[in-house]
C-alpha cells in the first residue's frame, strides 16, 4: 500500500485513525491505508505485548484484526462509528516481529458490516484470520 503514509504517521499521535483510541495508541498500531472497504494496518509488538512464549499475544493479534475490520468496514462511510458484534478468530503460526492487518469489507447494509482480517508476518505468511460482524452507528458528540 502506501509505505510513506507509515513513516508520516509515525510523529502523528493518532496515528493515522483522525481520532483519539487509547488502547490502539498504547499497542502503537499505525493506520497505513482505509479506502474502499480496504485497510491495512502495520504494528510492531512490543516487549509489553508478548505472551511466555514470546511472539505476539493472541488478544493483541485479535485487537489488530478487530481494528482492522472495523476500519474497512468505516473506509466506505467515514462519518459513520461502528461497534462489534460478533468475531471468530483462527491463529495458524506465532505472529512476530512487524505484522500487517489487511482488513476487508465482504459486504453491507444499511446496518450491519461483514468484513474479515488477514495478519501477515514480515515474510508474508499468514499468522491469523478472523471474520465479524459489525454495526454501523452515530457518532455521538461529546459532553461537556
Amino acid at each position: 500500500m502506501n509505505q510513506t503514509t507509515s513513516v508520516d504517521n509515525l510523529a502523528d499521535p493518532l496515528r493515522g485513525f483522525g481520532i483519539l483510541i487509547p488502547f490502539v495508541k498504547e499497542l502503537g498500531f499505525i493506520l497505513d491505508f482505509f479506502e474502499n472497504g480496504k485497510s491495512q494496518i502495520i504494528y510492531t509488538p512490543t516487549a509489553e505485548h508478548l505472551n511466555s512464549f514470546e511472539v505476539a499475544h493472541g488478544g493483541a493479534v485479535m485487537t489488530l484484526m478487530d481494528v482492522s475490520m472495523a476500519t474497512a468496514a468505516r473506509s466506505v462511510d467515514k462519518s459513520l462509528a461502528i461497534v462489534t458484534i460478533e468475531m471468530k478468530s483462527t491463529f495458524l503460526r506465532p505472529s512476530y516481529g512487524k505484522l500487517t492487518a489487511l482488513g476487508e469489507l465482504l459486504h453491507r447494509t444499511k446496518s450491519t458490516a461483514f468484513v474479515e482480517s488477514k495478519v501477515l508476518n514480515e515474510q508474508g505468511e499468514l499468522c491469523a484470520h478472523s471474520t465479524g460482524t459489525f454495526r454501523y452507528v452515530q457518532r455521538q458528540t461529546e459532553v461537556g
